[in-house]
């Protein structure tokens, strides 16, 4: 799979206009998802800037490598769970923020995601390669805007990820008669030695005894470089496969929605006319009957249509409420336009796209 998935039968320049085009779509629906979900459970900005780095990185390129309308989508989806990961983790590990506690869980997050949607074919260990290769360096770039150049050792945990990757795409034929390439055992083992190295100096520095903080640095080595991998693309590669097909759903959704467009504006610009229309009733009858709304004394148009809106719907989170029989009566009047105009405009829509 080339790294850039350019849109055949075009222009250089066009093609590449498009592909930078569907970059600006990824990431501005990739920020709308990952910000507001980062700021929600953590008020550290630096946890929120590492979600949104991974996520605007990984959906992008991911984007970028499958192109057209699939692309677009699976793009958004892989980037939208990667950058959601990243402040999840450093919120609930707090005070661990080096690239070697995100980059495992992430990488192998972002291929299982992948490889379980069918967007590419992980057949050995070399694809696994390119493909865990690729979103490490993605990942690291994503990275790099919080963690700084730490971030670039990213790569590191790209040899465990393909092994595991590899080995979970082959048959047990194939798992029999293939194995793993040396260079990717060898650099799986010295990320592991690396990752032993430098939590063990970690804990020596905090005056623990050699055998116990051995004890701890194997254990979370092990933990980081191997069993977080397996049980995270697994898992990953699981949800992607059970999601699939239920993603198709929206492909006949959308032919729906480019029928119903038109229609679906002109039931928004009636519906918004009844609720602009009983705003003014509304206020004129407070200004010519005092009294007749709680809450109504100081109101200005912004409060009308607020009450006006959320009366429509049957809720109260407005302030005003209504009080005398005049007012009353205004309100009910309108929740049976409203809710008669959404009836009468939708059996008339089912009615015309039936056919």
């Amino acid at each position: 799979m080339p790294v850039i998935q350019l849109e055949p039968g075009l222009s250089r320049l066009s093609a590449v206009n498009r592909a930078v085009w569907r970059s600006v779509q990824v990431a501005v629906a990739v920020a709308l998802i990952v910000v507001p979900f980062g700021y929600a459970i953590t008020d550290v900005h630096n946890y929120v800037l590492l979600g949104a780095g991974c996520g605007f990185a990984i959906g992008v390129g991911v984007s970028l490598r499958l192109g057209g309308r699939n692309g677009i989508s699976t793009g958004i989806l892989v980037g939208s769970f990667a950058g959601m990961a990243a402040p999840l983790l450093a919120a609930f590990i707090p005070g661990l923020d080096g690239p070697f506690i995100f980059a495992p869980p992430l990488v192998a997050l972002t291929v299982g995601l992948v490889d379980g949607l069918g967007t590419s074919r992980l057949r050995g260990y070399r694809e696994a390669s390119l493909e865990a290769l690729t979103v490490c360096a993605l990942a690291g770039a994503g990275l790099l805007p919080a963690l700084g150049p730490p971030a670039v050792t990213a790569f590191v945990i790209f040899p465990a990820v393909a092994l595991v990757a590899g080995y979970f795409n082959c048959d047990s034929e194939g798992r029999r008669h293939s194995r793993p390439p040396a260079a990717l055992m060898l650099g799986a083992l010295a990320a592991l030695a690396l990752t032993f190295v430098g939590s063990l100096l970690e804990f020596r520095q905090q005056s623990l005894p050699l055998v116990e903080a051995a004890a701890w640095t194997a254990g979370i080595s092990i933990t980081g470089m191997a069993l977080v991998p397996v049980g995270v693309f697994l898992a990953a590669r699981a949800f992607a496969v059970w999601l699939q097909p239920r993603l198709q759903m929206y492909v006949q959704l959308v032919e729906y929605l480019r029928v119903m467009w038109v229609p679906l504006g002109g039931f928004a610009a009636g519906y918004l006319a009844i609720i602009l229309v009983f705003s003014g009733f509304c206020g004129m009858l407070e200004r010519f009957v005092p009294g007749s709304f709680a809450g109504a004394a100081d109101a200005g148009l912004g409060d009308w249509l607020s009450f006006s809106f959320f009366s429509a719907i049957a809720q109260d989170y407005s302030g005003i409420t209504p009080v005398s029989a005049a007012a009353r009566t205004l309100v009910g009047v309108r929740l049976l336009l409203s809710v008669g105009w959404a009836l009468v405009v939708f059996s008339a829509m089912m009615t015309a796209i039936q056919p």
